[in-house]
């Protein structure tokens, strides 16, 4: 492991370059843009390939983003990985269920691809059992095991209960949470209406999980209520200080230019949220 290098596509969930140098490993930053709806493409990731690639870690539908990864997008990634024999695919799918464009399509569902793919997921997001703390993944067998040995020595065992609620949501019946899902789209038109309409904001059409990751670059330079806002920082704590709206600063997520919104709330907080935003950018000057 120790000198490897490990890909991974920005913008990326917080703690995957920090697992990787845990790990010994070199984590490669391969960066989705906002014009390609913060999808990093096949042709990135081969010219980042070398003899020392170890694999390439994503997320479809992507936290923070929302971003799917299409069957035609996934498809290409594979014949990258499939060219070069040592490298694997980590693919984390935890918001699954939570997909606005229809079927989410696996990597490891390809031919080749199987033996070659780690599938991360669980039960937080698509069954709403985030404080449960019930995981799973597919992966080769050989690989399965040496992560049974590692968990069976730093973790303590699921709970029962928590695994009778896990057997319950995965195998009962999946209405549930495709009226979740339902939700969330609604929400997140109710949001994008509302987001659209803050002069500075740029932002692409989240496909899944429950985020929007708006540009906010346009308010950097401006000042207001004493607060200069130089980052995406400074204006996570403008609007926390003056709005009373909490966001998180898309640095933490490998964006600087980005904030990152999440619309898993009612509609009268999301409304009452998004009029506060307006109000305090527009005081910026």
């Amino acid at each position: 492991m120790k000198g490897t290098k490990w890909l991974f596509f920005s913008p990326y969930w917080v703690s995957y370059a920090e697992i990787i140098k845990l790990a010994g490993g070199v984590p490669i930053l391969i960066e989705g843009t906002l014009e390609n709806n913060f999808k990093a493409t096949a042709a990135q990731l081969e010219a980042a390939v070398t003899p020392k690639t170890k694999a390439v870690i994503y997320s479809s539908p992507c936290n923070p983003t929302g971003s799917v990864f299409s069957k035609t997008e996934l498809e290409a990634i594979a014949e990258v990985v499939k060219k070069h024999p040592s490298m694997m695919v980590i693919a984390d799918e935890i918001y699954e269920l939570i997909n606005f464009v229809g079927r989410n399509y696996s990597i490891a569902s390809f031919p080749g691809m199987f033996e070659r793919t780690i599938t991360v997921n669980g039960f937080s997001k698509g069954y709403a059992m985030t404080g449960w703390r019930v995981g799973y993944i597919c992966a080769p067998l050989e690989i399965a095991k040496a992560c049974e040995k590692i968990q069976g020595q730093f973790t303590s065992g699921g709970t029962g209960i928590a695994q009778r609620a896990a057997l319950a949501g995965i195998s009962g019946d999946q209405g549930p949470s495709k009226a979740m899902a339902e939700a969330y789209l609604r929400r997140r038109n109710l949001v994008l209406d509302l987001i659209q309409d803050i002069p500075g904001i740029k932002t692409h059409i989240p496909e899944g999980a429950f985020y929007f990751f708006p540009d906010v670059s346009a308010f950097f330079g401006k000042s207001a209520h004493g607060y200069e806002v130089k980052t995406a920082d400074d204006l996570c704590l403008y609007l926390l200080a003056i709005a009373n709206v909490s966001l998180v600063t898309g640095e933490a997520f490998g964006a600087p230019s980005c904030i990152r919104l999440s619309y898993a709330a009612s509609d009268e907080e999301l409304v009452e949220a998004m009029k506060r935003i307006k109000k305090a950018l527009g005081e910026l000057a």
